[in-house]
């Protein structure tokens, strides 16, 4: 008898904290800027709460949402900005499974998500990277390029010779096309 009584004790006073600020928890409080935010954030679960809440909340990481698209019925591809620095997440049902530092883009060299063709020849499926701009042409030439790999839900480094990208995935918010 005395058991329960501790059960029930226990089960009331988890449910009190979990109403409050422990439960509250999301995939970015173990992040810390200087640290390895990748590992970080490998296999957290974010929260299904509005992104200025979120933000707010870390503001300390300097936390931005920077958009995000449906790679899949179930797959996500997230971009935020964090501790300064622009990160690519992958998620599935809200739990994050590979996270890609992201490099720097610019008007010059565009940020893109999308389709691309090696050699001429379509590679299937999603690619996020960073294009090199050039002025009239519709496939651009890629600088640094990864596949989605949604079956293993990770990013996959794509060789850049021969790579082309359509222009039409260009999706940077720092000038583009």
């Amino acid at each position: 008898m005395k058991t329960k009584g501790t059960v029930a004790i226990f089960t009331l006073i988890l449910s009190l904290f979990c109403g409050t600020s422990i439960c509250d928890a999301d995939g970015f409080d173990s992040v810390r800027c200087g640290a390895d935010v990748r590992k970080a954030l490998l296999g957290t679960t974010m929260t299904n709460e509005k992104v200025s809440v979120i933000e707010e909340r870390h503001k300390d990481l300097g936390l931005k949402d920077l958009g995000s698209t449906e790679i899949s019925d179930r797959l996500f591809l997230i971009s935020r900005r964090i501790c300064g620095e622009e990160y690519a997440l992958l998620e599935d049902q809200g739990v994050v499974k590979d996270v890609l530092k992201f490099p720097k883009h610019s008007k010059d060299s565009p940020q893109f998500i999308g389709s691309c063709q090696l050699n001429a020849q379509k590679i299937p499926g999603t690619a996020i990277g960073v294009l090199k701009n050039q002025n009239g042409v519709e496939i651009l030439p890629a600088a640094i390029a990864w596949k989605i790999d949604d079956k293993q839900m990770k990013f996959v480094t794509l060789q850049t010779k021969g790579l082309r990208c359509s222009r039409d995935g260009v999706i940077t918010a720092d000038g583009g096309l």
